[in-house]
């Protein structure tokens, strides 16, 4: 009987050091990790970043790449035009400004950023006029997609410009 209790016992013991030294054995992948903005370790030890954030710790805005002024060439079902657009930090960290869009500097639509992406939705970007698209930017290149009516007439346009 003592035998079978010093086996017990041993083996109590043995399984107690194996379960501690196993789980000491699984790091923490997210142990370091510190994600900005919001964002959230996963379980490979990445940051999942919350929209408008990018960067290997979310640091980076994705709407900083679209900032600039860009000269280009725009088709529109109706025209085409060369001009340049000047995009603006907006008070949302998530969103820019296109200015001159159409090549009237009366038309400002706010655009809110996704990593290369971004969109217009729609909206009245001056007096009568409403404004909504999307875009993407590559490198300096930005093309810009949108559809404006002033309640008479839509003119669907691509403007492409290079920063």
């Amino acid at each position: 009987m003592k035998n079978l209790k010093t086996i017990l016992t041993a083996t109590a013991l043995t399984l107690g050091l194996f379960t501690v030294t196993f789980t000491a054995c699984t790091p923490d992948p997210c142990k370091n990790v510190v994600c900005a903005n919001g964002g959230t370790c996963d379980a490979n030890g990445a940051c999942v970043c919350p929209a408008g954030f990018e960067g290997t710790t979310c640091a980076t805005l994705s709407r900083d790449k679209f900032i600039g002024v860009f000269s280009g060439n725009e088709t529109c079902t109706v025209g085409t035009d060369t001009y340049a657009v000047t995009t603006t930090a907006n008070s949302d960290a998530t969103k820019f400004n296109i200015q001159n869009l159409y090549n009237q500097s009366t038309i400002t639509a706010l655009a809110s950023a996704n990593g290369n992406a971004f969109s217009i939705p729609s909206q009245t970007a001056a007096a009568g006029v409403t404004v909504s698209g999307s875009g993407t930017i590559a490198t300096n290149k930005i093309t810009i997609t949108y559809t404006l009516t002033d309640g008479t007439v839509t003119n669907t346009c691509t403007y492409i410009g290079t920063k």
